[in-house]
C-alpha cells in the first residue's frame, strides 16, 4: 500500500498541477472603449425636428407676375417693378406667398404697402408660417415626390403604343368624365347642391357645349368645351364639299342648337338654345338680317351652290348669381359657297351676362385710350362703385350752344374724353329782380349737371367692385368774402401718369380736382341788366417721371397747330 503523503508534499503536488493545467499567457490587448451613453430625449427630438433645406425659395415666387419683363399692376412681388412703380400701387394683390400649404412649418413671404411713407413704399418680410392643422407634412424627405417624372422615351418596343396615344393632331379629346349618364346617379351626390363655377365646362344632355376652335393647325376641332364665364372667340377652317354639304353636320344650324344645356351640373333641369337672329351673307359679303328667326334653315344645293352654310355662331348665356344658367341664345351668320371651294372659314363666339345687369363699356385695357370717355360713378355707403351704362354720360361738362345763352344751354352736356383739353361756356343775363339763392343753385346745376360723380376710374378697365382702383374727385372752391356768392366757372384738372413698361406704357389717372370759382353778385339798380360769362373747362396734365439718365427716349416735335386746325370739332 502507498504510504500516506505528508501535508507539505500534498501542497507541492497541488501547485504543480495548477501550473501544468493553466492556459498560456498572451500579449496584452487594448481595452475597448466604453459604450456610448443612450441618446437623450432632447437630442432625439432635435434630430427629428431637423428638416432638409427647402426646395422652393418663397422670396422668388410670384403668382401675379404675368407680364414678361414688365411691371404688373398691384403685384408687390414682381421683380420687374421698381420703387417708383411701388409708389403708385393701391394694394398688394397677393399679400402672402407660401410654398406647399400642407407643410407643418415653412417660410412665408409677406408683402404690404407703407402708405404713410412719402412716397409710399413696399414692405417685404420673411416669416415662419406654422400650419395649425394636426394633419400636416412634417418633413419632405421623399425625394421622388419633389420632381416630375421623366417622360417615357420612344423605343422600338413602345413606339407603336406611344404613336397611337400621342400621334394624332389632338390627343386630348373628349374626356369620358364629361359624358353624363342620367340613368345612373351617384348615391354620394344625393345631398350635394351643384352650381356652375368659373371655367367649368357648360354641360348639356349629351356631354358639353362645344365651341369649335383651331387645334395645332387652323382646322376646326369640335372637342373644345365652352367654359362657364369664359368669353371666347375663335376662327377656324372647315373642309367642305358642295356635293356633300347637306350631309356635313358642322355647317348646319341644327348642329349648334339641338342639345339642351343643363341649368346646373348633373341636374335634370334643361335650358333650350333659342335662335336670337339669323343673318344671310351673300357671295360678295353683303349681309341681310332675316325678319323671321324661328325658321330653321338646312344646307341645300342650288345651282352648283351650297346655301345656308353656317359661317358664324355667337352664343349668349344668361346666368344668376347662384351659378345657374337660365337662358341661352344663338345668333347665326349663314352664307353660300360655290363648287370650287374646298373649305370655309367659320367664326365662333360665346359671352355671358348676369341677369338684371347691363354691361358697362370700357375705355381701355388696362390704360385709358385717348378719345374715349373718362369713366366715373358713385359709391353708396358700404358698396362698390355704381356707374351709368351710358359711358358718354358719366363725367360731363357744360355744352356750348350757338347763341351762347345759358338759359337755353341748361341740360346740354358733353362727355369728358381722356387726353382732350376742352373749354365751353355761355353768357348769363342778370337783372335786378334775380334772387341770390335760386341763382346760385341754378348755376351749380348748370356747371356740374344734375348728378356730378364722386369717383373716377384710375384705369380704363377698372372694375366696379375694386374700390381701390377708383380715384375720389377732390372739390375745391375759390370764393370771396361777401353776402352773395354765385359760381361762374368749373375747372376740372385730371392728372395722369404713364404706368408700366416704357415700351408700352399705360395711361393711369392718379388725381382729379374740380375747382369752383365764385364771384360777388352786387345788387343792380332797378331796370339795369348785367351779363356775366359762365365757363367750364377740362385740363389733362401728364405727371409722369422723366426717363432715367442714359435712356434714349423717342424724339419729340415741339410744334403748335393753328387754333382752328380741328374746326368744327373739339
Amino acid at each position: 500500500m502507498m504510504a500516506a503523503l505528508r501535508p507539505g508534499a500534498f501542497l507541492l503536488l497541488l501547485l504543480l498541477l495548477l501550473v501544468l493545467l493553466s492556459p498560456p499567457l498572451r500579449a496584452a490587448e487594448p481595452s475597448p472603449e466604453p459604450p456610448a451613453p443612450p441618446e437623450t430625449r432632447a437630442a432625439a427630438g432635435e434630430r427629428l425636428r431637423s428638416r432638409p433645406a427647402p426646395v422652393t425659395d418663397v422670396a422668388k415666387l410670384c403668382a401675379c407676375d404675368l407680364l414678361v419683363a414688365q411691371c404688373d399692376v398691384n403685384c408687390c412681388c414682381d421683380p420687374d417693378c421698381s420703387a417708383a412703380d411701388f409708389s403708385l400701387f393701391t394694394a398688394c394683390s397677393v399679400p402672402i406667398v407660401t410654398g406647399d400649404s400642407r407643410l407643418c412649418s415653412q417660410k412665408a413671404a409677406v408683402y404690404s404697402l407703407d402708405v404713410k411713407a412719402n412716397p409710399p413704399e413696399r414692405v417685404f418680410q420673411l416669416i415662419d408660417h406654422v400650419n395649425p392643422s394636426v394633419f400636416c407634412i412634417h418633413a419632405t424627405n421623399y425625394k421622388q415626390a419633389l420632381y416630375f417624372p421623366s417622360p417615357e422615351m420612344p423605343t422600338p418596343e413602345n413606339f407603336d403604343e406611344l404613336f397611337k396615344k400621342f400621334g394624332s393632331a389632338a390627343f386630348s379629346a373628349e374626356p369620358e368624365s364629361w359624358t353624363l349618364d342620367s340613368d345612373a346617379p351617384n348615391p354620394s351626390d344625393a345631398n350635394e347642391t351643384y352650381r356652375y363655377e368659373y371655367g367649368v365646362p357648360v354641360q348639356t344632355v349629351d356631354g358639353f357645349l362645344r365651341l369649335p376652335s383651331p387645334v395645332v393647325s387652323s382646322r376646326c376641332s369640335d372637342a373644345n368645351p365652352a367654359g362657364f364665364l369664359v368669353s371666347q372667340a375663335a376662327k377656324c377652317i372647315r373642309s367642305v364639299s358642295v356635293g356633300k354639304c347637306s350631309n356635313i353636320q358642322a355647317v348646319s344650324m341644327l348642329f349648334y342648337i339641338n342639345s339642351s344645356i343643363l341649368a346646373v351640373p348633373k341636374s335634370s333641369q334643361m335650358v333650350n338654345i333659342t335662335v336670337q337672329s339669323v343673318v344671310i351673307q351673300s357671295l360678295n359679303g353683303m349681309r341681310t338680317l332675316l325678319n323671321s328667326k324661328d325658321v330653321l334653315r338646312h344646307p341645300m344645293i342650288l345651282d352648283e351652290l351650297c346655301m345656308n352654310v353656317v359661317l358664324g355662331v355667337s352664343y349668349h348665356i344668361t346666368y344668376t348669381d347662384a351659378g345657374e344658367i337660365i337662358e341661352a341664345a344663338a345668333s347665326f351668320v349663314l352664307g353660300a359657297i360655290n363648287k370650287e371651294a374646298l373649305s370655309v372659314q367659320q367664326s365662333f363666339e360665346i359671352s355671358f351676362t348676369q341677369v338684371n345687369t347691363k354691361p358697362v363699356p370700357l375705355s381701355g385695357n388696362p390704360g385709358y385710350v385717348a378719345g374715349l370717355p373718362v369713366r366715373a360713378g358713385f359709391r353708396p355707403q358700404g358698396s362698390g362703385i355704381i356707374q351709368s351704362t351710358n359711358a358718354y354720360g358719366q363725367l360731363t361738362i357744360l355744352q356750348s350752344t350757338s347763341n351762347q345763352d345759358c338759359l337755353t344751354a341748361q341740360g346740354g352736356r358733353t362727355p369728358v374724353l381722356f387726353g382732350y383739353n376742352m373749354i365751353s361756356g355761355c353768357k348769363l343775363r342778370i337783372t335786378a329782380a334775380v334772387k341770390c339763392q335760386p341763382l346760385t343753385q341754378a348755376l351749380l346745376d348748370l356747371l356740374k349737371g344734375q348728378s356730378f360723380p364722386e369717383y373716377v376710374a384710375s384705369f380704363g378697365n377698372s372694375q366696379a367692385q375694386n374700390v381701390h382702383d377708383w380715384v375720389p374727385i377732390i372739390h375745391l372752391q375759390n370764393s370771396e368774402q361777401s353776402s352773395c356768392q354765385i359760381p361762374v366757372s368749373l375747372e376740372i384738372e385730371v392728372k395722369w401718369t404713364k404706368y408700366g413698361s416704357l415700351v408700352n406704357p399705360q395711361a393711369r389717372i392718379v388725381n382729379v380736382t374740380a375747382t369752383t370759382t365764385t364771384t360777388t353778385l352786387k345788387q343792380l339798380p332797378s331796370g339795369r341788366e348785367r351779363t356775366i360769362p359762365i365757363l367750364s373747362s377740362v385740363v389733362f396734365t401728364d405727371i409722369s417721371s422723366p426717363a432715367e439718365p442714359g435712356y434714349k427716349a423717342w424724339p419729340t416735335i415741339n410744334a403748335k397747330l393753328p387754333f382752328d386746325f380741328f374746326f368744327p370739332f373739339v
